[in-house]
């Protein structure tokens, strides 16, 4: 074999090893070695962050609490917001001021514009909104009630964009600002007795995808939309059964999870890179959601075969 025909192979495979080590995007991992740092770019920011109380927002607030910023912490459960505040003081490099406690419903819709002016009566501005707050589902399309799929729109998708609108305007008048968006991996691709749950982050996929384009004249207002895998947090532990008042009792122990800390590490890159898309996951869901994206045909037929290897 010639060097020259070597060289070509490898140039050829790099790429394919660089995928299967990967716990996110390409454009993702690049902007990790070669973009802007939260450490820099973060500093002196007014940040709210929905679901704040625990998993993937909880783990946030602890990240963003070692820098210096504002934070505004937003969930229904006070008193897991309050011990969230306390962990924020302890080991972060925030004082009392620096930290509003906000309780927040977002299925009360109504409380939205309420919740929001709070926020500027404290700090003045948002900088940055990070929707995450919402849940998932684990029963089967034929086997729930139709008050499960009510229940994912108006929590997942409804309130997200109520809140987002509630907003908006004030980055608008500012003509600068930063909607962050915790969507899941499920929807790019979609996974059995989660139908609600996929329906529900397919529909924010597209309303962020129609609201940049309505920003084109706001080069300082960002959307960053943000598909997290399975992440080691309560989301599969209470998740929507086939009644809406009803939780599963799965954690799917089993599962191959990333560290929520990963997972949020990666998530603040993407934000101060202005990433429109992230993928974090590991492998083999990360491939999935490429195959899905590409060979839809072909990730359909995996998801499959992956998820009876999960299940079974």
């Amino acid at each position: 074999m010639s060097w020259e025909l070597l060289l070509w192979l490898l140039a050829l495979c790099a790429p394919l090893l660089l995928l299967a080590r990967a716990d996110g995007d390409l454009t993702l991992l690049w902007a990790e070695w070669q973009g802007r740092r939260p450490e820099w770019e973060l500093t002196d920011m007014v940040v709210w962050v929905t679901g704040a109380s625990s998993g993937i927002g909880e783990e946030l607030v602890y990240q963003l609490s070692k820098l210096r910023v504002s934070l505004v912490l937003s969930a229904r459960r006070v008193h897991e917001l309050e011990r969230v505040k306390r962990r924020c003081l302890e080991n972060g490099n925030l004082k009392e001021k620096d930290i509003l406690v906000l309780p927040l419903d977002l299925t009360d819709r109504d409380s939205h514009e309420e919740a929001t002016k709070a926020v500027l009566q404290e700090f003045g501005r948002i900088d940055i909104l990070v929707n995450n707050g919402g849940r998932s589902q684990c029963s089967s399309v034929v086997g729930a009630n139709l008050d499960v799929f009510q229940e994912l729109i108006e929590l997942n998708y409804l309130g997200t964009v109520s809140l987002t609108t509630c907003v908006l305007p004030h980055m608008i008048e500012r003509k600068q600002g930063k909607i962050v968006t915790v969507n899941s991996l499920v929807g790019v691709a979609a996974t059995p007795l989660s139908s609600g749950y996929c329906a529900s982050k397919y529909a924010l996929r597209g309303f962020f995808h129609s609201l940049r384009t309505e920003l084109v004249e706001y080069p300082g207002i960002t959307i960053s939309n943000i598909f997290p895998g399975p992440v080691n947090s309560n989301i599969f532990k209470n998740s929507i059964a086939e009644e809406a008042t009803k939780v599963t009792d799965n954690e799917l122990d089993h599962l191959p999870k990333m560290t929520t800390h990963r997972c949020v590490r990666l998530m603040l890159i993407s934000m101060v890179n202005d990433l429109k898309e992230a993928w974090i996951a590991e492998q083999p869901f990360l491939l999935v959601a490429y195959l899905w994206q590409y060979m839809p045909t072909f990730g359909w037929w995996i998801t499959i075969k992956l998820w009876k290897k999960i299940m079974f």
